[in-house]
């Protein structure tokens, strides 16, 4: 397989650690090391103190895979396959997928949700967004697109870069649509906890669908981007084995160390997710105070996770004024090209405690 750059990690290489202010950042902000251990219970730092540090086991820590499948109704353990988040899309995609088969895929999107599929060989449908209708997505063009060789439905909610999240009856048409077709899903719930009213949190797809195959971590939600600890789940035990396999030649097994550190983190996840979602919803007050002031740019305000996806109005380049805006203030948003969604929109993370401070500062820049 051959890939094409992925161009939003390789915006990020180039400003991630120089720029002085993320602005376009999708995760929390990260939890000290000794922060999360002082959350840790007897077990689980005398798992840590007396942590050997070779080889772990190739599923995931038992104890991980236990509080990973309390996350889920009707998920256990064996539904679980640890994976470095990213790493999960890969294994999904190359265990359901051949050249020249469809696949449909909510678009604009994480890169590798279509690319991987794109560098198997599959003809790939981009199931696009409507910003005029709040970011919705069209279920009659989904029907529409549906093929005799459609082998795959990828979708993300909530949905990055935009954070729509369909209502539970929509989602509940989606898995239907895919199990009257007999097509699997792979649904990317990486900003799963992150629903600014709990009452729009949708289930698990491999809650409710067979032949789904769900991914989440610890990376955005909970801030901890850095232990690399994902997770894949999925009733389908055939599929699963498959990924098990195909995983011995990618990772072969996860950090024994981020397994006690994600281990701790998940028994503590109400508290951590909490404190999280504090600072979202501070933050969201100040954009929506921002944004109420601002000619320049219009938003559709999200439904749920830690990023927005902001139009620049008039015919101005969101690529240029990105550039110029991290060259002249230090200040790093996310342009729209790197979506391959036009050169109109940019993204904005919202889930840092210094936000308040980086708006300010792109407040006196935009009126100076």
């Amino acid at each position: 397989m051959r890939f094409k750059p992925f161009e939003l990690e390789r915006y990020f290489a180039k400003y991630e650690f120089s720029a002085k202010y993320l602005l376009s950042s999708s995760d929390c902000d990260g939890l000290l090391q000794s922060d999360v251990l002082d959350l840790a219970d007897a077990q689980s730092r005398e798992l840590w103190d007396n942590l050997t540090l070779g080889y772990t086991e190739s599923g995931g820590h038992p104890l991980l895979k236990d509080e990973i499948a309390k996350m889920y109704q009707g998920i256990t353990p064996d539904d679980v396959l640890t994976v470095v988040p990213e790493e999960g899309i890969y294994l999904a995609l190359n265990c359901i997928l051949k050249s020249g088969d469809h696949v449909i895929c909510t678009f604009p999107g994480y890169q590798s949700l279509y690319e991987i599929a794109e560098g198997i060989g599959c003809e790939v449908t981009k199931w696009e967004l409507n910003e005029a209708r709040g970011w919705a997505l069209d279920l009659d063009f989904l029907k529409s697109q549906i093929k005799s060789n459609t082998k795959l439905l990828v979708v993300n909610f909530p949905h990055n870069p935009t954070g729509y999240t369909p209502t539970l009856l929509e989602f509940q048409e989606i898995m239907d649509i895919a199990r009257e077709h007999n097509i699997y899903v792979l649904s990317d719930e990486m900003y799963r906890y992150m629903e600014f009213d709990a009452a729009d949190r949708l289930p698990s797809a491999s809650e409710v669908y067979e032949n789904a195959v769900s991914l989440f971590g610890v990376s955005k939600a909970l801030g901890l981007a850095g232990l690399r600890v994902g997770w894949v789940t999925t009733k389908n035990k055939e599929l699963l084995s498959r990924m098990v396999t195909y995983k011995d030649f990618t990772t072969i097994c996860g950090s024994a160390p981020s397994e006690i550190l994600a281990l701790i983190a998940l028994r503590n996840s109400e508290l951590i997710v909490s404190r999280n979602l504090d600072t979202i919803k501070t933050n969201l007050g100040l954009l929506d105070t921002f944004f109420e002031g601002q000619d320049l740019f219009s938003w559709i305000k999200p439904r749920a996770g830690s990023i927005a996806f902001p139009r620049i109005n008039g015919n101005r380049s969101s690529l240029a004024f990105c550039e110029t805006l991290v060259a002249e203030t230090g200040i790093m948003l996310l342009p729209s090209t790197v979506y391959g969604f036009g050169d109109n929109h940019f993204r904005l993370g919202f889930g840092r405690k210094n936000m308040p401070e980086v708006l300010d500062k792109f407040s006196e820049y935009l009126k100076a």
